[in-house]
């Protein structure tokens, strides 16, 4: 047998050693791997990616030039911008969509609203539910109590039940709608159904996307088309929780939990606050209200509340409203609907929760209670992150949106909180806006869209109870 030499103890050790290195290198890149698949498994990164995949999918159908009715060289701008207007339910336009789209990329445009509702319904509520399970068996026993909704595990039943709810009140809405515009405006019917069903779906699902150039301007006066959309609008944003309850009809209102006061006692509230104000500054401006019948007024004033509730349709036109009109609308947009609804902005509940926290402060309270239910601190520290980061969202796209065009702080404000609230209202600026201010509007949407769900349902997820107390201290406040 020949005795081993120095050379061949060399390459044995190098191959061990390479060895060594390759299955380092390989079990490194199965942990990176595995990483970065827990990563994108996690529930709530799933939500940013999922949209965002139908988001591509329907900017690629809109580009195609079955689409269109005419060749334009910014198509694929167009299509983008309309694809994340549409999944993010928002209703900003860069183009018209009742001459640019053809009947086949209008229907592309209803089902990306569709989806977008349908997901943001489902998604927000299963989230709920996560959270829900994560806050131990105590807090899940009080919830479970107090809501009577489905468990995390009803998967199945809970998106049933979101699909039932959207298509029954579509259906409802898009019934009436189409009846009216066969009998009043002579459409054939085909046209009246396509016409009712679009508005229908659009308003539920707080679209705001319309098939008549001027939105809902030329039917500012009918009550038969305005009211069925304004009912769609607040059925849509009070939130799948919120109507599974008051479906019930076994839950008498000293029976109601939190939430479901917050939100139907603060939408209420709003929207009376909302018809008041409206009325009151626009009731005499003949750019406005002001050559309306008195029915017309009332119903002008009602869209006035409605519609900004992030749904995006006008009935009238917001470049010659009164600056006073603005700043509602922009308080409106901005506080927005129901939570697990199809509504954005940073939701009734996020601001009543911080209005109720600043009041017992006021009153020198230690503890914030709503219908003799305290609310626990870790909901109002959610409920600041999410408004402050409105706020950062908002005063970011504004000096964005300042630095790429000329309009005013006034417009490009009351752009950028539309963008950000999902509502899709403009005061006329959005046609003429260039490509970067374009892009600023698209992550506005999709922040706006999907951020405040997600971060709310990921601080309440992060939440760990910590072990030991630091020491106290009282830094000046004010």
């Amino acid at each position: 047998m020949r005795p081993k030499t120095a050379g061949t103890d060399t390459a044995h050790t190098l191959k061990d050693a390479l060895q060594v290195v390759l299955r380092n290198g390989k079990d490194g890149q199965a942990r990176k791997e595995s990483a970065i698949r827990r990563a994108l498994s996690h529930p709530v990164r799933s939500v940013p990616l999922a949209f965002l995949s139908v988001i591509i999918v329907g900017a690629g159908l809109l580009v195609l030039p079955i689409s269109r009715t005419g060749s334009d060289p910014d198509a694929l701008m167009a299509a983008l911008f309309t694809s994340v207007s549409a999944v993010c339910v928002t209703g900003l336009i860069t183009v018209d969509t009742a001459t640019y789209w053809t009947p086949f990329g209008q229907g592309v445009i209803l089902g990306l609203i569709q989806a977008g509702g349908f997901g943001i319904m489902t998604l927000a509520t299963l989230l709920a539910l996560l959270v829900r399970k994560s806050i131990g068996l105590r807090g899940q026993l009080v919830a479970q109590s107090e809501t009577h909704t489905l468990n995390l595990g009803d998967v199945r039943a809970v998106l049933f039940r979101v699909a039932k709810i959207m298509v029954m009140f579509e259906t409802a809405a898009a019934i009436v709608l189409t009846a009216r515009f066969w009998i009043a405006y002579d459409e054939n019917p085909a046209t009246a159904l396509w016409h009712g069903t679009f508005h229908a779906v659009s308003g539920f699902n707080n679209a705001g996307f319309s098939l008549y150039s001027d939105n809902l301007i030329g039917l500012a006066e009918d009550p038969w088309i305005i009211i069925p959309i304004c009912a769609a609008i607040i059925a849509g944003g009070l939130g799948f929780p919120v109507i599974i309850q008051l479906m019930r009809g076994d839950i008498k209102v000293r029976q109601w939990n939190v939430h479901l006061r917050l939100t139907i006692y603060g939408t209420l509230v709003l929207l009376a606050a909302g018809i008041a104000l409206f009325a009151a500054f626009e009731w005499n401006r003949n750019e406005t209200l002001g050559q309306l019948s008195f029915p017309g007024k009332l119903l002008g004033s009602l869209a006035g509340a409605v519609f900004p509730r992030t749904a995006g349709f006008n009935s009238i036109d917001y470049g010659a409203a009164a600056p006073e009109t603005l700043m509602v609308t922009n308080i409106l947009m901005f506080i927005g609907g129901g939570s697990a609804g199809t509504a954005g902005g940073i939701k009734i509940t996020t601001f009543l929760v911080l209005a109720f926290s600043i009041w017992n402060e006021v009153r020198g309270r230690d503890q914030v209670t709503v219908a003799h239910r305290s609310i626990s601190s870790s909901s109002q520290r959610q409920a600041l992150s999410v408004a402050l980061l409105g706020v950062a969202a908002v005063v970011g796209g504004t000096m964005l949106l300042l630095m790429f065009t000329d309009y005013s702080l006034e417009k490009v404000l009351f752009e950028s909180i539309s963008a950000f609230a999902t509502v899709g209202m403009s005061t006329g600026i959005t046609y003429n806006l260039p490509p970067a201010a374009e892009w600023v509007l698209m992550a506005l949407m999709f922040t706006g869209r999907i951020g405040t769900v997600t971060v709310a349902s990921a601080l309440a997820l992060s939440a760990r109870p910590r072990l030991y107390r630091l020491p106290e201290e009282r830094p000046i406040i004010g």
